[in-house]
């Protein structure tokens, strides 16, 4: 079933949505499979992060967001300049298994974060790297090296969302 519009604009919508966002934002260098981004950017419509930050120029899969994609403020970063210049001054979580310092379970999560994530074949580059102020991996536990990116995006807004949620539990009583 298709939820109905509330007889409101795209733009009354995202006016209601903007006192709701939470003080994160994700980050993703374009993916080679492009189907990954728009689930990420529905993943993270979910969470009502901040902001989607997409740097590279590599097409995404608008169909895979849903409808999603209109109400999120997705930030083009043409490369890894401009994106860090676009962040400047918030704190840069990379999510990268082999240099990464803390895991999921244990990394700090202050407000305004971003939270970056590599590509499927490369990671983070080097320079990205570098800029993070921390970089957390999501535990494994069978003999893959990496869970797939849009995966491991909704496992990481999960997390913040367990930890940070102002609601509360939502579990049944």
């Amino acid at each position: 079933m298709k939820v109905p519009s509330f007889h409101l604009s795209t733009e009354e919508i995202r006016e209601e949505l903007a006192p709701l966002r939470h003080p994160f934002s994700i980050a993703v260098c374009r993916a080679k499979n492009p189907f990954n981004i728009g689930a990420i950017i529905r993943t993270a419509h979910s969470f009502l992060v901040r902001e989607v930050f997409l740097v590279g120029t590599e097409p995404w899969y608008e169909r895979a967001a849903m409808g999603m994609a209109k109400y999120e403020t997705i930030v083009e970063c043409p490369d890894e300049e401009v994106f860090l210049e676009a962040v400047r001054g918030r704190p840069l979580v990379g999510v990268e298994r082999d240099h990464a310092k803390t895991t999921l379970w244990e990394a700090e999560m202050p407000d305004g974060l971003v939270f970056l994530f590599g590509s499927e074949n490369d990671g983070l580059s080097d320079r990205l790297l570098s800029a993070c102020d921390q970089i957390l991996a999501i535990p494994m536990y069978g003999i893959n090296h990496s869970y797939p990116v849009a995966i491991a995006a909704g496992m990481v807004m999960c997390e913040w969302a367990r930890r940070k949620d102002p609601r509360g539990s939502l579990t049944p009583r």
